[in-house]
């Protein structure tokens, strides 16, 4: 999705989203996600109205913050996940977990705990992600 690019540039993307919704500028389709995304997520609009403060700013996990920017890249993972039908199966689980939650964003949640933990997986074992192990995360959501 962003490859190649640094964390500015990712996050100077949804700076950029939010000022051209906000200035009734067209929007490509990516870009229509990403507003999609910052609108289900107004707890970070005062993060995306100060770019100054937000640009550079580093969100430490370690003391209970939140990254915006990470948590709605990880939403725009799982929908590019949904829309490639990739890895297989992942949209029935989609589907299967939204009805029992009725709440499709909640589901996306759900699902993005189980995109971290792999990739943190990975990333502490010096390896790559292991999408047997996603999946078998994921079915465990709706088992």
């Amino acid at each position: 999705m962003f490859a190649g690019q640094d964390r500015n540039q990712l996050r100077r993307m949804f700076f950029n989203v939010w000022r051209k919704q906000h200035e009734s500028m067209p929007l490509e389709p990516l870009e229509k996600l990403i507003a999609e995304i910052i609108r289900q997520h107004p707890e970070y609009h005062g993060v995306l109205n100060n770019q100054e403060s937000s640009l550079e700013r580093d969100y430490l996990p370690e003391v209970g913050q939140t990254n915006p920017f990470l948590h709605m890249s990880m939403h725009i993972a799982i929908h590019e996940q949904l829309s490639s039908q990739r890895p297989e199966g992942i949209v029935e689980i989609f589907r299967s977990l939204t009805t029992r939650l009725d709440d499709s964003h909640e589901a996306e949640h759900r699902m993005m705990e189980c995109l971290a933990e792999m990739l943190w997986q990975s990333q502490r074992e010096n390896r790559l992600p292991d999408e047997s192990i996603y999946m078998e995360n994921l079915r465990k959501l709706v088992s």
